[in-house]
């Protein structure tokens, strides 16, 4: 009965839906709407590389991380997928990824585009609380770049929780609520910069890491890491850093 409660309850924001559905196959373009996360695709594909290498160990031993395939074997969930930026490069490190989405568009674009790449993902349009109320287990599921995008965020990591596997990790990438987030991702990204459309964020629902790391407690996960993650001018990239004032990407354990 909880579980068909939560299918029925959903954090999804059909405004913020439509506006990334208009975006169609432009998530694809380098140089398009969705140039920003292009730029960070890297760091967090390393990130969680990295993280679930040093985690998921074979015969006792850290997983080689630049193997051609350190993540063979390991199930992820992509929540909130969009049209695939990030499916794309962990399945092409092996994983086994499944990938969910609300925009049918995003779906629609992320499978024809991974079968262009001669990629099998598994993408879905359907909710977190759905895909939560029908059961199922995964090595790690991923909320990254959308929880400032969800209307309940506290029920959205529960349900996020409730996928991973005992011993399995939980990870989210988002913004934190500071006035200098303020001042650069929104008045600096979207209106003098456009890296991102205006109206793409709401810094009302910006998530400090106090909250994330209690949203996470509440769902049974135990936080392990946090990190900032920073634009570098002068490399013209993005990097790991101690600033979490902006950017930051947390990594969680679900203790079997």
């Amino acid at each position: 009965m909880a579980q068909r409660e939560e299918a029925d309850r959903s954090s999804v924001d059909a405004e913020d839906v439509a506006r990334f559905d208009r975006i169609g196959e432009d998530w694809w373009r380098a140089d398009g709407p969705m140039a920003a996360l292009h730029k960070l695709n890297p760091v967090r594909v390393a990130y969680l590389r990295d993280q679930m290498s040093r985690h998921f160990r074979v015969g006792g031993l850290p997983r080689d991380r630049y193997a051609p395939r350190p993540l063979a074997g390991l199930s992820i969930l992509d929540a909130g997928c969009g049209a695939g930026i990030l499916a794309e490069p962990l399945a092409r490190l092996g994983a086994r990824v499944t990938a969910i989405d609300p925009s049918s568009r995003n779906i629609e674009v992320a499978r024809d585009h991974a079968e262009k790449s001669g990629l099998s993902i598994d993408y879905r349009m359907t909710t977190i609380e759905a895909l939560s109320a029908e059961g199922g287990e995964f090595d790690a599921v991923l909320a990254m770049e959308v929880l400032e995008h969800v209307l309940d965020v506290a029920g959205f990591v529960r349900c996020c929780g409730a996928l991973v596997r005992p011993g399995g990790l939980m990870f989210a990438a988002t913004l934190n609520r500071t006035l200098k987030s303020f001042a650069f991702a929104i008045v600096g990204a979207e209106y003098v910069l456009g890296w991102a459309p205006r109206g793409t964020h709401d810094w009302r629902r910006f998530i400090s890491p106090r909250e994330l790391a209690k949203a996470m407690a509440a769902a049974g996960l135990s936080v392990f890491d946090e990190t900032g993650v920073v634009f570098d001018p002068l490399k013209g990239g993005w990097r790991l850093a101690r600033d979490m004032d902006i950017n930051y990407m947390t990594a969680a354990l679900r203790r079997g």
